[in-house]
């Protein structure tokens, strides 16, 4: 078994898409970024890198370069499961959390875990997401960002060894 985490934090502001789990959210604000700044994704995507020991984000999907530019997170996701099965691991499972003020989230967390588990090529009791307030406290409480953390425990493949 191997063992990733990550947090990812991405700045809030007008004139872009709310969009976390591959999930576009009604929101006065959205997430500023190179990708479409799916902080949900991108932590967990990170915390399969990390697991793995094969480094961070933007060593694989640089903000440099111009074909990551505007892409689903979810595609990133994609690539960093496809890692994941080069290295003979599979999902054990994911323990994710979106930190952010509003819009509330529970509406939409089982399509973002359904989003992910499909990305993942995993069931989606495999995949956990939750969510919580800033309490008006801090950047996330004042809805200047969005902070997701996310924990991954990866199995060995026995169908892949």
């Amino acid at each position: 078994m191997r063992i990733g985490q990550s947090s990812d934090i991405h700045r809030l502001c007008e004139g872009r898409k709310l969009i976390l789990g591959g999930v576009e959210i009604a929101s006065d604000l959205g997430l500023l970024g190179h990708s479409d700044a799916d902080a949900l994704v991108h932590a967990i995507s990170e915390a399969i890198l990390g697991a793995l020991a094969l480094g961070d984000l933007g060593r694989w999907f640089p903000d440099t370069d111009p074909k990551w530019e505007g892409v689903s997170s979810l595609l990133i996701m994609k690539e960093c499961a496809a890692m994941m099965r080069r290295e003979g691991y599979q999902i054990g499972n994911v323990d994710s959390l979106i930190m952010i003020e509003k819009p509330k989230m529970a509406p939409h967390i089982l399509q973002m875990r359904q989003n992910i588990a499909d990305a993942l090529g995993c069931d989606i009791s495999r995949v956990s997401v939750k969510a919580t307030r800033g309490e008006g406290l801090g950047y996330i409480g004042r809805r200047e960002g969005v902070l997701a953390q996310a924990v991954v425990l990866l199995e060995k493949d026995n169908e892949l060894i």
